[in-house]
């Protein structure tokens, strides 16, 4: 492990871009609440070239996840942690967001009405547990110690019998359909991770793993790779699909890396450099775009270039504002990067207190228009807010 890199000093400009795209996700997700949203904010169709807003938050939110990798791996390990204990850690960490992240694809297609709940009701209960199971209990003495043990078995058995009751509104079953957004991040971080943890700081050697996961990428959009081969199955079996999620958050990897390396050099040759990073990505972008569609469904090749483009050019925006100490610019929504799950999850709190319980209704000029679009950015903010809130009352998921 060389010396030169310092992963003791917080990287502020990662904790904002984090907050910036946890928001950024709860807006686009909202925006489904109403109609007639404008085109560049909508995700693009399956075979459409097209790249809007909701098809790049996603993306950089795993570009970002890679970037906070080599800081949260080389903190443990300075603390004391061994590599057997990290390793286990990355596991568990793995394991709670693929199991969180199936139960709220679950939630996706609705309720049986045979059931005793409703869907929102469900999904209060759900988070419920995942609070309970997950929750970063403060460290205190032993009786209260004992009864955070009691309120995690409790979430989970609370979250099993969720999970063996329910039935989706055609009578199926609790089950993988997909693995969601956090499994699929959770997948990612799993793969980067163990990468990052067996190579370390050689960022010849990630950029070869970068490299090789925008190779496969290409391959498999291109369909070379047969169905019943090893390497599709090899892909398989660590959900690696074609390579894509992964090129993303090697690509934060890498990207942090390098500016943690070159911490200490001259603002004016960071600034040629990530200027000069985005116009190298920008044009491997456009050259793939001759040979496929950009598509965040089919996560081809240019959606992953013009998506780290995006997150390093936002990096070193932000960067630049942090440097000028306009860091507080960012304070009202910092909650989000620093309990980002807990942001994510609040809004199915909020759907269901809203309009389960509550039974509201949006009035029609709030469904669309620029009044749609300024209700979602305050529905984001809110959800922000109570993000804040919780945390205060250390109600906050820690994985």
């Amino acid at each position: 492990m060389t010396e030169k890199i310092d992963f003791t000093r917080r990287n502020k400009t990662i904790d904002i871009l984090r907050a910036l795209t946890m928001l950024l996700m709860v807006f686009v997700n909202d925006l489904r609440t109403i109609k007639e949203a404008p085109r560049r904010m909508l995700h693009a169709n399956a075979n459409e070239d097209f790249l809007g807003l909701s098809d790049v938050v996603f993306p950089c939110f795993l570009f970002v996840v890679g970037m906070s990798i080599p800081f949260a791996i080389e903190r443990r390990l300075r603390r004391g942690f061994s590599e057997l204990d990290t390793t286990m850690h990355i596991f568990t960490r793995s394991l709670a967001l693929l199991i969180m992240g199936v139960f709220t694809v679950n939630t996706e297609e609705g309720i049986s009405t045979k059931l005793w709940m409703n869907m929102p009701v469900f999904k209060m209960l759900m988070v419920t547990g995942f609070f309970m199971v997950w929750n970063a209990y403060p460290h205190t003495y032993n009786k209260i110690r004992n009864l955070h043990t009691v309120m995690r078995a409790v979430g989970i058995i609370l979250l099993v019998y969720l999970a063996v009751i329910f039935r989706d509104a055609g009578g199926g079953i609790f089950q993988a359909r997909w693995w969601g957004i956090l499994g699929l991040i959770g997948w990612t971080y799993l793969v980067c991770a163990f990468i990052y943890l067996y190579v370390r700081d050689n960022i010849l050697h990630l950029f070869y793993f970068w490299l090789g996961f925008v190779i496969l990428c290409m391959v498999k959009s291109s369909n070379l790779i047969p169905r019943e081969s090893f390497l599709n199955d090899l892909t398989g079996i660590l959900h690696i699909n074609n390579g894509a999620s992964n090129a993303l958050a090697m690509g934060g990897v890498l990207f942090s890396l390098v500016t943690a390396k070159y911490l200490q050099v001259a603002v004016r040759k960071k600034v040629v450099f990530i200027i000069s990073t985005v116009a190298v990505l920008l044009i491997a972008a456009a050259i793939s775009n001759k040979f496929w569609l950009i598509s965040e469904i089919s996560a081809t090749p240019p959606w992953i270039f013009y998506s780290t483009a995006a997150s390093i050019g936002v990096y070193g925006l932000i960067q630049w504002l942090v440097f000028a100490g306009k860091a507080s610019y960012f304070n009202i929504i910092k909650p989000a990067g620093t309990a980002t799950v807990t942001c994510y999850l609040v809004p199915y709190v909020l759907y269901g207190i809203f309009f389960g319980f509550l039974g509201f209704s949006l009035p029609d000029w709030m469904k669309s228009g620029i009044f749609g679009l300024i209700k979602c950015a305050c529905f984001s903010f809110l959800c922000v807010g109570v993000t804040s809130l919780l945390e205060r009352l250390n109600v906050k998921i820690k994985l």
